[in-house]
């Protein structure tokens, strides 16, 4: 472990943030631990930019994050000094753009509505956002600033397949997350972000990473797949998703409790 540095990607719905409140108090403490040893906390995420923002605060996080399923890669500005070629400046921050242009989605889901019974965030006013997800209706607000992706509800899911392949069409496809479906370009998942980050990182610091990552759901897989040590956390039910990859850990709890066992354990495995 000498030779390699670690970084942790974190899902935050249902992993590190507990489903039902939001909250991320029982995690506090591992988080403590982990900045304190200058191990990279990464948010990965289908939350917006602004969401992330907001939340990064809260919990006093202040590396970089992946929005959006991995429609947006953002570091801050002067972060680490890194030197980020293929990066764009937008808000402030170092951002690679990996997402297809919100409107388009917009552009195809007006186009599919007569056939279609969809309803996505953008033909939500933020008090039924708010309803649906128990968020705030500040915080609902900030989730309806798309910028890559489109979370929806369908009325008939049987339609589901016919819908995806309509939008494949269109170079759009579909993943299920914890609440909700999610319109996101064909071309990026949350696993290429992880994949990106990892090179810079690599790239940057000059030696390579150990890479750990935490999901709940579906969406998460890909994220997963791309890390050194992946970690599932189950679903507030108990129930973990039916997925199968080398090395996989379980963690023992759902939520924020989930997961800081599983780092906090994890970090002693490793020797810290």
């Amino acid at each position: 472990m000498k030779t390699r540095r670690i970084i942790i990607f974190s899902d935050l719905d249902g992993t590190l943030l507990n489903h039902r409140d939001y909250s991320h108090a029982e995690a506090s403490p591992t988080i403590g631990r982990i900045e304190k040893l200058g191990i990279p906390l990464i948010l990965c995420t289908s939350k917006t930019r602004r969401e992330v923002e907001v939340i990064r605060e809260e919990i006093g996080c202040t590396g970089p994050f992946i929005s959006e399923n991995g429609g947006g890669v953002f570091f801050p500005g002067n972060y680490g000094n890194f030197a980020i070629e293929e990066a764009v400046i937008i808000h402030g921050y170092q951002c690679l753009p990996l997402g297809i242009p919100y409107p388009r989605i917009r552009s195809f889901i007006e186009h599919m509505r007569t056939a279609f019974p969809i309803k996505g965030f953008g033909d939500m006013d933020a008090r039924e956002v708010a309803q649906r997800t128990g968020l705030s209706l500040e915080k609902a607000a900030l989730a309806k600033a798309r910028e890559f992706t489109e979370p929806f509800v369908i009325e008939q899911e049987e339609n589901l397949d016919s819908l995806e392949q309509a939008a494949m069409l269109e170079g759009i496809r579909i993943t299920r997350g914890g609440r909700f479906f999610h319109f996101i370009g064909s071309g990026h998942d949350k696993g290429k972000a992880v994949s990106l980050v990892k090179d810079i990182f690599s790239r940057n610091w000059q030696i390579p990473v150990l890479s750990v990552a935490l999901g709940d759901s579906p969406n998460d897989v890909p994220m997963l797949e791309q890390a050194d040590i992946p970690i599932l956390v189950p679903h507030e039910n108990g129930r973990y998703e039916d997925i199968s990859l080398p090395g996989l850990i379980r963690a023992p709890y759902p939520g924020s409790k989930g997961w800081s066992a599983a780092i906090s354990d994890l970090l002693t495995t490793l020797g810290f």
